[in-house]
């Protein structure tokens, strides 16, 4: 019989994840939220991917997120597992694609023993690479008010109190239904909000198409791993840490919106900028920063202020705009030239520090115009001889911890999608 206290705990999640205002950081937590509702020992998230209207009958699900405890206890403590990144038709073949096809509910209680009547089958090839033995499995659609199919989450080996693995019983699949239904209504709130940003974004790349909505996922991903290792090592609290990587992801996708107050003369030149055209597209920065001012900011608009003023800042101070005021661009601190002074250190906000190292890396692994991608040796190397000067030596170091999930990120988001 279901517990009372296992609704409770619903309604607690309920509040908890209407508090969450990033997409993809809201996946990860319904997934983990998911798998503790139903005592499941793994699981992955699958979003819908948009296709055209000439595309119908192609549709595809792509894993956003998979988490596996067992795994997960045998890394080193703070590191995340990897896993890989890949789409699914959504047909009949695979259990997550029918799933989402026919918008049922799949229980699965030996995976190793599905009936061969079955129109789909399960792939081993993950178990073998592993080592990890599924068995029972769970699987729902996330449905939007609208009735749109958002993805599906799919649940693996349900544990006892013992730990011994079991079939997902009848009152999970009412558990996971009901979390499921409320879980598609925050994400449609969050779809609208990550939409609104995309747009902005959108518009930028009308301006300067380097500035891409697979650019900005990418430098947020990449601003979320590495402000998750700083934490981990700073002992950052847990609720701290989850409303700051919150804040920061919204806020860093916005970290060059500023650009669209510069001439497209210089914005869109096809080489090099001379010295003057660097002086004007330097002001891109505080353009960017004045468009967060307002008396009643939220605290994305604080942090994206922040973000968007000082992500060209360099450790060592050589780095700009520096002491200007973002607001009415008077100068607040200057040198003997008049020239305003650098922000150096801790003098930067940690925003702008995380945000200035995962955007040159970005830029770096990117083809532009101007220059071919750099190859990733080259610019690791280079992030390398350049922490302590451009860039906050402990980022650096965290940087390289999460590397193989920055990679993961990279993957997420490709360049051939821009």
């Amino acid at each position: 019989m279901l517990k009372e206290m296992d609704f409770k705990n619903i309604i607690r999640l309920d509040s908890e994840l209407n508090q969450i205002q990033d997409f993809d950081l809201l996946l990860e937590r319904i997934l983990f939220e998911a798998r503790k509702v139903v005592h499941a020992d793994a699981g992955s998230i699958y979003i819908t991917i948009p296709t055209l209207p000439e595309e119908e009958g192609k549709e595809k699900l792509s894993i956003k997120y998979s988490q596996n405890d067992t795994i997960q206890e045998n890394l080193p403590v703070g590191q995340k597992m990897i896993y890989s990144v890949f789409t699914v038709p959504i047909n009949e073949k695979s259990i997550s694609g029918y799933c989402a096809l026919n918008k049922t509910l799949i229980n699965i209680p030996d995976m190793y023993n599905i009936p061969p009547e079955s129109p789909y089958k399960f792939y081993t090839h993950f178990d073998k690479i592993t080592g990890y033995k599924t068995v029972s499995s769970l699987t729902t659609p996330l449905i939007a008010t609208d009735k749109r199919l958002m993805g599906v989450i799919q649940v693996l080996n349900s544990k006892d109190q013992n730990g011994n693995i079991i079939p997902f019983s009848s009152d999970d699949e009412i558990m996971l239904t009901h979390f499921a239904t409320n879980a598609s209504m925050v994400l449609q709130r969050a779809y609208i909000t990550r939409a609104m940003i995309l747009r902005m974004i959108k518009m930028s790349e009308l301006r300067d198409p380097k500035e891409t909505g697979t650019h900005v996922n990418r430098v947020a991903g990449y601003s979320v791993e590495i402000y998750d290792r700083w934490a981990y090592h700073k002992k950052i609290p847990p609720e701290e840490r989850e409303k700051y990587r919150d804040t920061l992801k919204i806020s860093s996708m916005l970290h060059d919106v500023g650009k669209v107050a510069i001439s497209d003369t210089i914005l869109k030149k096809p080489s090099r900028f001379t010295p003057e055209e660097y002086q004007v597209m330097q002001n891109h920065t505080v353009y960017g920063a004045s468009l967060f001012h307002d008396e009643t900011s939220s605290p994305v608009d604080v942090l994206a202020k922040d973000i968007a003023m000082t992500h060209h800042e360099n450790w060592d101070g050589t780095g700009y705009p520096g002491w200007v005021n973002p607001h009415t661009g008077q100068v607040e601190k200057a040198n003997s030239e008049g020239k305003p002074l650098g922000k150096q250190g801790e003098e930067i906000p940690l925003g702008g520090r995380i945000v200035a190292i995962a955007d040159v890396y970005d830029a770096l692994c990117s083809k532009r115009v101007y220059k071919e991608p750099w190859t990733e040796d080259d610019v690791l190397n280079e992030l390398r001889k350049l922490s302590g000067t451009k860039f906050d030596p402990e980022l650096i170091e965290a940087f390289f911890e999460v590397l193989p999930n920055i990679r993961q990120t990279k993957e997420q988001y490709p360049e051939d999608e821009e």
